[in-house]
């Protein structure tokens, strides 16, 4: 019988697989209505719903590797049907990162230039729409794994080596170079994630109050290049021993954390109360609310939590 974890990793990937095949259809009817439309108000709500749902995507690709894991040796259940549905969705979900990333950019010209740059947007829809149709694609082989008796020839012709997550295994785990490299970009990507947003979020909380917030904002790309980089580094940790990260309670916490992380890079892009100047007796000074300082201690907070939950991946757990 399978466990009660089993049928909660499975139920609760069930649940989060809508979160990116719903959000991106939202997302992309947007953009479109705003080309109709012309109204660029409406492309930057677009993309700042586009975004949020490339962050919220980790959990379901994540969910259902830990669910695969879990109920592979499930009778009834074939564990190829799960790895191709695994397989197409690691497509998709590749590429609807990326068109968050360039979402985040397009959002990021927006507020420092009044509109992103020509030809970006149409880029963040193209992809839109092809991650679309890819995960419409994993959703169909997801529909096929309790159907065993439609595809079972065509699945028993396939070799598992065959898959992109077993490639990418077999290169993470057995090359004598490729983990030891990503493991030093990845910590090299934290500290600059993490290093441009303790510099953000403390001006929020009003540390070098003569040094002003524009010149500040300036460095976000930076961080997000440092995210961007702990983010693929970490898929190839996790898409090349996934069994040693499902089965280790840190390594949630951690994903919880980033995803925290995501939304404080959304916040300090689009919401304009941190942009508020008031003229004093000195010049200008910046005023920010409540809710910008709350932001800034939360997101200080999910790094050191990242930080923390990383660090004992191998401690906590058993699973390494």
């Amino acid at each position: 019988m399978p466990s009660i974890t089993s049928f909660n990793m499975a139920h609760l990937h069930l649940l989060l697989n809508h979160v990116p095949t719903v959000g991106a259809t939202v997302s992309l009817g947007l953009l479109i209505l705003a080309y109709v439309r012309r109204d660029e108000r409406l492309k930057l709500v677009a993309l700042e719903v586009f975004f949020a749902i490339a962050v919220l995507t980790l959990p379901a690709y994540m969910s259902g590797v830990a669910a695969r894991l879990q109920l592979r040796n499930d009778a009834g259940i074939s564990d190829t049907a799960m790895r191709i549905h695994q397989d197409a969705a690691l497509g998709a979900f590749a590429v609807q990162e990326f068109a968050g990333f360039l979402a985040w950019v397009a959002l990021w010209q927006g507020r420092r230039r009044g509109r992103a740059r020509r030809g970006l947007v149409p880029v963040v829809l193209g992809l839109a729409a092809v991650s679309l149709a890819l995960m419409a694609r994993a959703a169909t082989l997801g529909g096929d794994i309790h159907h065993p008796e439609i595809t079972a020839g065509a699945i028993a012709a396939i070799d598992p080596s065959q898959f992109v997550a077993s490639k990418i295994s077999d290169v993470m785990v057995n090359s004598p170079w490729a983990w030891p490299a990503s493991e030093t970009v990845h910590f090299l990507g934290l500290s600059l994630a993490f290093g441009v947003l303790l510099a953000v979020n403390l001006r929020i909380l009003g540390v070098n109050k003569n040094v002003a917030f524009r010149d500040v904002h300036r460095l976000l790309p930076w961080g997000m290049l440092g995210f961007g980089t702990v983010f693929i580094t970490g898929m190839l940790f996790f898409v090349g021993q996934p069994g040693q990260y499902v089965g280790s309670p840190p390594f949630y916490w951690k994903v919880v954390f980033l995803m925290i992380a995501g939304a404080n890079y959304l916040y300090l892009t689009v919401f304009e109360r941190a942009w508020i100047v008031t003229k004093t007796e000195g010049g200008v000074a910046w005023e920010f609310s409540r809710a910008d300082k709350a932001m800034a201690v939360s997101s200080m907070i999910a790094w050191l939590a990242i930080l923390y939950c990383g660090r004992m991946l191998p401690f906590i757990g058993h699973a390494f």
